[in-house]
């Protein structure tokens, strides 16, 4: 048996340890020329992840010598590289090789990529991740800028920024990132905001050596400490997201209320403040953000973007201000997944028209129609509520199963049922109703309808869905 695995970031290793564990030749074809995928693509300034290091690990490659509560980017990327080694899966990656076409064909999918390589694997796995499309708006006088432009995930680092003049445009995660690391070392600084977000409180101390020592020499501890941190984040922030007036809700609301109440300036605070609850957008930690956007060469801009200049931004208002550098964190396209690869499942039919207006599957792992794919992270997860990680583990447990089930019948295909996955369509959208996140904002999570793309209901039935497939919602042929 053989496997093809697109994507060679978190889920990717993931995918291709697990099959190499069940005795499946694996191929990961990565399009870029490292592995890493998000923690690749992102090295921006300040750069961290907003889920605590400790659970921010594989559950079979703990990882006690993490430098902070909240793991710096560089680091992060270094654990997925290490990890890969030592399991022996870099050396099962196809470099800038870019997987273009997939065709279902009987039993199997015909796969090609942009440097010719073409191949036939029985089971194929999607995990390309879920931010990795930039979202460019299209400003005019873009081109006429005199400075340095650039996205925040394809940052430029021949860029000097010491004592330079520099805008970012954007309020998400990132740009909050990036605020905080950048501010004490430009001469001017403007952040322009077109919603307000609400930013929950978060100290990012460092680990202790006597800490990572005792993570060392106690791997049981450890792993005692990493499932009090999945109870703490995981199942209480499943409740604030699915369960409107839910008492952890109303607790993360008043933090993020008293953190904005430390802005002293009146106007500031004013325009600083959302409207809307909290969590209804995807909610930012940061252990310093109202502190430095007060600093007095920090300045907040709310109009509107009317056009770039040679020598900056006009805004709406007709005001003109000059930079030396502008970064656009302006987001990601999160509707992608798999896309642009072009997909033909049974019958011929394009996962394009099956994915139109908004992306679907069964559980977030499979599309009718489209056998033995399996999407790690996929359409509807549980994204912003759990620790990915854990999400594609308890995925992958799920996929390997099915395949299990396949050798064990003897069936060469398995596929959701269409009515199955209708089913659970329409149960997850009914239930999307009492989310925070229909509570009223324009968000990232919300697809083409208006209807969050994400898990809407709770951490337990996660759980519980991907402990073992109910075959009676799968073809298998």
């Amino acid at each position: 048996m053989k496997a093809a695995v697109i994507g060679s970031g978190m889920a990717g290793i993931l995918a291709a340890i697990e099959l190499k564990k069940a005795g499946i030749d694996v191929v990961v074809f990565e399009k870029a020329s490292r592995l890493g995928g998000t923690w690749r693509d992102n090295s921006y300034p300040g750069l961290s992840c907003d889920v605590p290091a400790h659970s921010y690990t594989f559950s079979f490659a703990r990882n006690p010598e993490w430098s902070q509560h909240y793991a710096p980017g560089p680091e992060i990327r270094e654990y997925f590289e290490r990890v890969a080694d030592e399991f022996g899966i870099t050396s099962c990656i196809r470099f800038n090789s870019e997987v273009v076409s997939l065709v279902w064909e009987d039993t199997g999918w015909k796969l090609e990529t942009n440097d010719g390589f073409v191949g036939e694997f029985p089971y194929v796995f999607a995990a390309t991740g879920v931010l990795h499309h930039p979202n460019v708006p299209e400003f005019d006088g873009i081109e006429d800028f005199g400075g340095a432009v650039f996205h925040s995930a394809r940052w430029d680092h021949s860029v000097p920024l010491d004592g330079k003049k520099v805008a970012v445009v954007g309020t998400g995660s990132t740009a909050v990132q990036i605020t905080s690391a950048l501010v004490d070392s430009v001469s001017e600084f403007s952040l322009f905001q077109r919603s307000a977000q609400w930013v929950l409180p978060a100290p990012n101390p460092e680990f202790s050596d006597e800490e990572r020592a005792e993570f060392r020499s106690d791997p049981e501890a450890h792993e005692e400490y990493v499932r009090e941190l999945a109870i703490t984040m995981f199942q209480r922030t499943s409740s604030a997201v699915t369960e409107l007036n839910s008492i952890e809700h109303q607790k993360i609301a008043a933090l993020c209320r008293r953190n904005l109440s430390t802005v002293v300036d009146n106007d500031l605070r004013e325009r600083l403040t959302p409207d809307y609850e909290p969590m209804c957008k995807r909610l930012i930690v940061s252990p310093d953000f109202y502190e430095k956007i007060q600093r007095p060469h920090v300045q907040l801009v709310t109009s509107g973007i009317d056009r770039f200049t040679p020598t900056g931004i006009r805004t709406t208002d007709g005001t003109d201000y000059e930079f030396d550098v502008i970064v656009l964190s302006t987001g990601f396209r999160s509707d992608r997944f798999i896309r642009p690869t072009r997909v033909i499942g049974v019958d011929h039919v394009d996962l394009d028209d099956v994915w139109s207006p908004a992306p679907l599957a069964y559980l977030s792992v499979m599309v009718p129609g489209f056998p033995n794919l399996f999407m790690l992270n996929g359409p509807n997860g549980p994204i912003g509520n759990f620790s990915l990680i854990e999400i594609a583990e308890r995925q992958m447990s799920y996929c390997m199963q099915l395949i299990s089930e396949l050798g064990r019948s003897g069936a060469k295909a398995v596929a959701p049922t269409a009515e199955a996955t209708e089913a659970f369509e329409d149960e997850r959208r009914a239930a999307a109703q009492n989310t925070i996140w229909m509570s009223g904002c324009n968000s990232w999570y919300l697809d083409a309808t208006g209807v969050p793309a994400s898990w809407t209901f709770s951490y337990d039935r996660f759980v519980d869905e991907m402990n073992a497939p109910d075959l009676s919602a799968f073809l298998l042929s």
